[in-house]
């Protein structure tokens, strides 16, 4: 009796979402944006916070000058992330970004602790921006904000919690909500004008860069550091030497920097969420995805290149680094040219992220993992109006009460753990046989996808075992099947497996392993042959012949090296942001356990399914019998 509930429970952690709209659903979302709205959104979402405040902490406290290797290696990541996205959102052009694609490829609970985790980074991240848009503009006009809120509400209150409540993050926040119930269409009209504008000042900063820079800056050295501080009438304020030069930090700082920089390209994926309101998804999702991270990467290097090499990096201010480097190269009138680009840059940063997170709630609320009233959309506009109340609410209650600089770890690992899941998906969904499936398709066909559907690892009989083993180098055929499928799910899970003992080696260990540690440089030359190994057997398995307006190139070996540095890159977070992060993951667990394992809309159709299944079986009973 145990035996079977622990199975049936089981049963339901797997269960795969059909790849079929929901017909509900889209006859409620109207299709108003085309391809230029969507780069407009991505863009807007990713060139925001990281620019304008992220760029400035990880150049005085963690890489120096090698920022631009920071953001060249966070570019790679994320775009390895963004080809598998792309290929995601061609097959499965619905709202849910993420999340939709691992409820397809890997069941309900990936897909929730997926949908969790992207919720925490909009969430924070929203909170986060709005804060930054607050301290901008105070700076603006003289700090009299800040001033004022401090000699009146206070909070003496321990670590992650703001010095002072800011009303104002909390009412922007509340406006931009407002603006959002207007409909996507006159959203991102709006956020189109703020990403124009920021993207000339960008362009502005990029050339004044590299025109009053200095390449001195690039190299200096402890005499510099001396000059500056004895120079300075507020030394204390300077940051870190470091071993000068180039790379003051050296490679663990980059490395560290790298893993930080992920988060200024976390707005890119406002861009899946848009399935049903996209004009022609499967084409122009992917295709924004690309053209964002592209824009996004020429813009973090060019504006951190020009940054380093206008201030030293030790005297960069990380509150407003761009408006103190003109000050300090004696450009005064741009600083406010300069500070109209970081309000229009953060006011589209945030539409970007707000406008993601009512539809991310929207889609897990309409599948039944969360609470299903979050789903229900407005009449007219159709636009989700509780998703983006609640969202709304929540995220002005953190700008007001919490200081969010210093969770962009956090936000970071939800973002790496959610690319990675991502990457794992399109591994295993382009290896399994071809699905076509619907509400309305017969009996069936769900009588054959049930199968599949199943959990790959149920154990099998023994001449099933002997003939898997056999088609792991000489597979049966060219199109992929249900044992096929199976294969390539285990061996990718095993893949994972390696690559985070690998990471794990290389993170905690790297100078003995490169300097010829007999027992570390043969452990991680043994995971090296076996992920080698591994991957030709997936390799050697027939993929799906769907043609699709875009597939990741050079199939299997993509994936596994977007995984392999994520996880490589996660491992650089500290033990402070991994706690933080298992408290949101046990908020998250006790809701889905409480609640969305039991109302999520397939466990509906489960219940509906044996009936009908059960009546076909009994009217071919004899034909099977027969045969």
């Amino acid at each position: 009796m145990l035996r079977q509930y622990v199975h049936q429970f089981g049963q339901k952690l797997v269960r795969r979402r059909r790849l079929g709209p929901r017909e509900a659903s889209d006859r409620c979302t109207a299709r108003r944006l085309n391809t230029l709205d969507l780069i407009a959104l991505g863009v807007g979402g990713t060139l925001g916070n990281g620019m304008y405040i992220l760029v400035g902490e990880v150049s005085a406290y963690e890489a120096g000058p090698a920022i631009v290797i920071c953001y060249l290696l966070a570019c790679l990541s994320t775009l390895l992330s963004g080809l598998c996205y792309a290929e995601l959102a061609a097959r499965v052009p619905c709202s849910g970004s993420a999340y939709l694609y691992s409820y397809v490829t890997m069941g309900q609970l990936c897909a929730f602790i997926t949908g969790w985790n992207l919720i925490l980074s909009y969430v924070m991240g929203t909170a986060c921006v709005s804060r930054a848009w607050s301290t901008a503009f105070d700076s603006l006009i003289g700090n009299h904000i800040s001033q004022a809120f401090q000699g009146t509400l206070s909070l003496n209150v321990p670590y992650f919690q703001a010095t002072y409540a800011d009303f104002f993050a909390l009412g922007l926040v509340l406006l931009l909500t407002g603006l959002l119930f207007l409909g996507a269409r006159e959203s991102t009209l709006v956020n189109k004008v703020f990403t124009g504008v920021n993207l000339l000042v960008l362009s502005f900063t990029i050339l004044s860069g590299f025109i009053k820079g200095d390449l001195h800056n690039w190299k200096l050295t402890e005499e510099d550091y001396r000059l500056a501080t004895s120079g300075s009438s507020d030394a204390y304020s300077l940051g870190p030497l470091g071993s000068g030069g180039f790379l003051p930090f050296g490679f663990e700082g980059i490395l560290q920097g790298a893993a930080t920089c992920v988060y200024a390209f976390v707005g890119f994926d406002v861009i899946a969420t848009t399935g049903k309101e996209a004009q022609d998804p499967r084409r122009s999702i992917p295709l924004g995805i690309v053209i964002t991270i592209f824009i996004g990467f020429l813009a973090y290097f060019g504006v951190s290149a020009a940054l380093t090499l206008m201030v030293p990096y030790y005297q960069i201010q990380p509150q407003s680094p761009l408006l103190q480097a003109f000050l300090h190269v004696g450009w005064n009138p741009a600083r406010y040219v300069v500070a109209v680009g970081t309000l229009c840059a953060l006011t589209s940063s945030l539409l970007g992220t707000m406008f993601t997170m009512p539809r991310l709630i929207y889609a897990m609320a309409e599948d039944g993992l969360l609470f299903r009233g979050l789903a229900q959309l407005h009449g007219r506009r159709g636009t989700p109006i509780w998703a983006i109340l609640v969202s709304g609410m929540l995220a002005a209650v953190l700008a007001l009460l919490l200081e969010l600089i210093d969770l962009v770890y956090l936000v970071s690992i939800g973002t790496l753990l959610v690319y990675s899941l991502v990457a794992f998906s399109v591994l295993v969904l382009r290896y399994q046989p071809e699905q076509n499936l619907s509400k309305n398709e017969k009996i069936d066909d769900e009588i054959d996808i049930s199968q599949w559907e199943a959990s790959p690892w149920e154990p099998a009989s023994e001449a099933g075992t002997s003939r898997t083993l056999k088609t792991l180098w000489f597979p049966t055929g060219t199109t992929p099947t249900l044992k096929s499928g199976h294969i390539v799910y285990g061996c990718a899970s095993l893949l994972v497996l390696l690559l985070i003992i690998l990471s794990l080696v290389l993170a905690q260990w790297p100078s003995q392993v490169f300097s010829g540690d007999p027992v570390l440089t043969t452990v991680a030359v043994l995971l090296l042959l076996l992920i080698t190994g591994v991957t030709v057997i997936i390799w050697r398995q027939p993929q799906d012949p769907t043609a699709l307006h875009f597939k990741v190139p050079a199939l299997p070996v993509l994936p596994l090296v977007s995984i392999f540095v994520n996880i490589y890159l996660l491992m650089q977070m500290n033990t402070g942001t991994w706690v933080l992060f298992g408290v949101w993951m046990a908020v998250g667990f006790a809701i889905y356990l409480g609640y969305g394992i039991r109302h999520s809309l397939e466990e509906n159709n489960d219940q509906q399914l044996p009936a009908s299944t059960s009546q076909m079986l009994d009217q071919n009973m004899p034909n099977n019998e027969s045969g």
